[in-house]
This record gives structure tokens, sequence and C-alpha cells, in this order.
């Protein structure tokens, strides 16, 4: 099994692999082992093909039915004390948990850094707490990555925040086109979409020129444009993505968290991500509507020349790399292009706020990730305003604002 403390986390392809790895090379008879699932796959295939990867272990399941919170975290941290070994099966919020209590298990250090008073949105945690026990991630979503990824979100009173440390990240991914077999569609296409920010947004943000990073970035993006038109088509022609493509894209996806991609480049250079998980946590609406709604805006002010946000030149190069997929049907400008993108894959991006909560949004935004903090790099909500304006639909002060 993969050394706890390696970058990244081991590789399987399938419930039949991580049989395999439980019986050859990590002995599992008599061990504890902590199963969490998702309430909504419970029971499922894919659950019972884990339950039956682990026969011999004295294996206890606890089935998690939200998104859980700080305190959540927590109290899931006192019930793995005694385990062995832990098993995530969901998506990525419920992998999340398990990241997070996985190593709050290990100490009072990362609990104390989790509940300490703070502003910042960001939390990163001490530079070597050992997870006592390793962690297997089995993602039944699209998109997230978390089962590869050193990062996690955690929810607050009314706001997440994003937890940072490379311990977090699982000892095994398992890839199992199983586990996503019932995923809705339009989740399947969010979840290219996620990944294709997550990936492009460093790229953009930073105004470096990096030869060898930047041939991944404009390489991968590029197959995930394909991935996500094949998920269009296939919503079309009224067929179910099939197993090898919701497996690729799971694969891509877990890969854009891996460092070689940005190595080299400003942290921080990932400010619209912040932006729209703020917008999100604000509204109460979903991340990727947040995403999607503010993604054309947001290349626009760029183009338009905003530096703090990003480069125009960098953008543009990039444009052209994802529109040579389909040059036919998306504008040759980045900002209507990536509308006329997501519109293709049939992704909701209506927002409709009033004016004050767009002034709350934008002063939320400042204070968990600016004034005085260096993740927005001296923006100021007067330069936040304009794109957030352009991201929903003004509605009047007497009317709730709403999102799909």
């Amino acid at each position: 099994m993969k050394t706890i403390g390696d970058n990244r986390p081991q590789p399987l392809g399938g419930t039949g692999e991580l049989a395999q790895l439980l019986s050859n090379d990590f002995d599992i008879r008599g061990r504890r082992v902590a199963v969490l699932v998702d309430g909504a796959v419970r029971d499922s295939v894919i659950h019972q093909r884990v339950t039956a990867a682990l026969h011999g272990s004295h294996n206890h399941t606890l089935v998690l039915h939200s998104s859980g919170d700080v305190s959540s975290v927590l109290a899931l941290a006192d019930r793995l004390a005694d385990a062995q070994l832990v098993v995530g099966l969901g998506g990525g919020s419920l992998l999340d948990q398990a990241k997070l209590a996985t190593l709050v298990a290990a100490g009072p250090k990362v609990s104390a850094r989790l509940t300490v008073p703070q502003r910042s949105g960001l939390i990163v945690l001490p530079s070597a707490p050992t997870r006592p026990m390793p962690l297997i991630a089995i993602p039944t979503t699209v998109g997230t990555g978390s089962e590869s990824s050193a990062v996690a979100c955690l929810t607050y009173t009314q706001r997440k925040r994003l937890v940072m440390g490379k311990a977090l990240q699982p000892e095994v991914a398992v890839i199992d086109p199983e586990a996503t077999v019932t995923l809705p569609q339009e989740l399947i296409a969010e979840g290219v979409l996620e990944a294709l920010f997550r990936l492009v947004s460093p790229y953009v943000g930073d105004h470096s020129r990096l030869p060898s990073q930047d041939a991944r970035v404009e390489t991968t993006a590029g197959r995930l444009v394909r991935l996500g038109d094949e998920v269009r088509n296939a919503a079309l022609a009224g067929r179910r993505c099939c197993d090898r493509l919701r497996r690729e894209i799971a694969e891509v996806s877990g890969s854009t968290h891996d460092a070689w991609f940005h190595a080299g480049r400003d942290p921080y250079a990932v400010k619209g991500w912040l932006i729209a998980n703020e917008l999100s946590s604000a509204l109460a609406i979903r991340k990727m509507t947040a995403v999607s709604a503010l993604l054309p805006p947001l290349w626009q002010a760029i183009d338009a020349g905003e530096e703090r946000l990003g480069s125009a030149r960098r953008l543009r190069r990039l444009w052209s790399v994802l529109r040579s997929e389909n040059p036919e049907e998306l504008p040759t400008d980045p900002a209507p292009g990536v509308a006329a993108l997501i519109d293709s894959w049939m992704i909701g991006r209506r927002i409709a706020v009033t004016p004050s909560q767009i002034e709350a949004v934008a002063g939320r935004i400042v204070r968990a990730w600016g004034a005085g903090l260096p993740m927005l790099g001296g923006l100021e909500s007067d330069a936040l305003l304009p794109v957030l304006r352009a991201a929903a639909e003004q509605v009047p002060e007497t009317s709730s604002a709403s999102g799909p």
C-alpha cells in the first residue's frame, strides 16, 4: 500500500483492484475498518462491491446524509479514533469530511487549527500532521477530484472555508465507473466544467509564461472540452454517458490537482475560484451555478485589461486552444465564447440578486480574501462589483434572489 506521506494517492481502477490490494498488500483480516457511505448510495451495487472487497475485516458502516460542518467533522473524528482503515464512498463533500476527520483523529493540532477564530476564508494545516490510519477514497461524483486533492471545503456558520494541507490527500483513490452509473447527465457536464475551471484558473490568473506547464494545461483543457462535448452529444441523443466516458472524466478531473500543472505559479492566481466560492455561500446557491454565472463576466474583465484578475494575452491564447475543438460553433472572443460553451453543455447559469445582495457579496469577498490578506492581490469592492453585477440578473429589493 502507498506509504503515508507520499505526494499522490495510489490510483486504482475499480473495486476489483481494491480487493486485490487489500488482500495482497494490506492484510485487513481482523482489522477495524470504518466505511463512510453517502446515504444516496447506501446498499447500491458499488457499496456492495466495497463491502465484498473488505471481506475478512471487522467493518463498521457510518452513513452520512449531509455535507457536514466543523462540529460534525470533529464528532466524526471521535467515532473514527479506533479505526485502522477508513473507506469513504460518496461525493466530494463526504470525501472532504473523511479527509478532515481522519486528520483530526491524529491529535489536537489539526482541530485547534480548524476551530481558531479568524476572518480568512483559507485555513492552512500544520506542516506535518500524520493520519493515524490509511484513507481510501471512492468518489461517486465527477469534477471535484477530492479523492486526489490536498484541499477540502469545510462549512462554518453561513460560510465555507478552504482547508489546505498535503496530509489531506487520501492514501488510495479508487475510480470505478459503477460508482457514477446513476449520476444525472447534467451533473456530469457540471463536473467537466468544474475540472476545466480549476485547471485553467491559475494559467489565466498568472501572467508568467511557463512553457512546460502551459503546454500541459492547454493539452488537458482541450481534452476536457472534448469530454464535455461528448456528454452533451450523449444527452442530445437520449443516451446515458458510458462507463468509459465517466471513468475518463473522473481520471482527468483528479489529475487536475497535480502540482506539476502549475509549478512556479503564483499560488493566489485563482481569484475567480475564490469569488465563486463566496458567491455560492452568500446566496446559498450551488457551486457550479455560481461558477457558470461568474465565468463569462470574469473573462470579460480580464480581456478588457483588469490585470489583477488575470492576463488578457494568456486568456486569448487559452481560448484559441479551446475554441479549436469546435471553431464553427464557438465565438472568437473568450467571454462570449465560454458562455456559448457553457450553454451548449446545457448548464444553467442564471442568478437573480438584489443590488444590496451584490454589495454584501463584494464586501464578504474582500473580508475573507483581501483587506490585508494576500489572496485578492489588492482587489477591492470597486473592482469586484462590475463582475458580480454582470454575473447576475438584477431584481428589485422587494424580490427574493434565486438561482437554479
